[in-house]
């Protein structure tokens, strides 16, 4: 499994967000939505200071992008990438099968 960021996604987790080097961007999935992947699961990402059971773990831009053990079940499969559509003031997902 692989997480890939576009250059403006990298910017907003830094300059809108606010992501510290010493944080973590942790995503996770969240009942009540929807993806191409999970049906009624949508993904969803928190700020967080530590991982406890990274199965992957990405660095740009001075920042860590995580995914967690428990977590792998959402993406069946799937790589991330993640982007920032500025005109939609909007993270955007999409997940390519391996």
């Amino acid at each position: 499994m692989q997480i890939t960021l576009s250059k403006a996604a990298e910017e907003w987790f830094k300059d809108d967000v606010g992501v510290a080097e010493t944080e973590y961007v942790k995503f996770h999935p969240r009942i009540y939505g929807s993806s191409p992947v999970q049906e009624n699961f949508a993904l969803s990402f928190s700020k967080v200071d530590q991982v406890i059971d990274p199965a992957v773990i990405v660095e740009q831009g001075g920042m860590h992008f995580v995914i967690e053990s428990n977590d792998l079940w959402f993406f069946d499969g799937h790589d991330l990438t993640v982007d920032y559509q500025k005109d939609q003031d909007e993270v955007m997902y999409s997940y390519f099968k391996r």
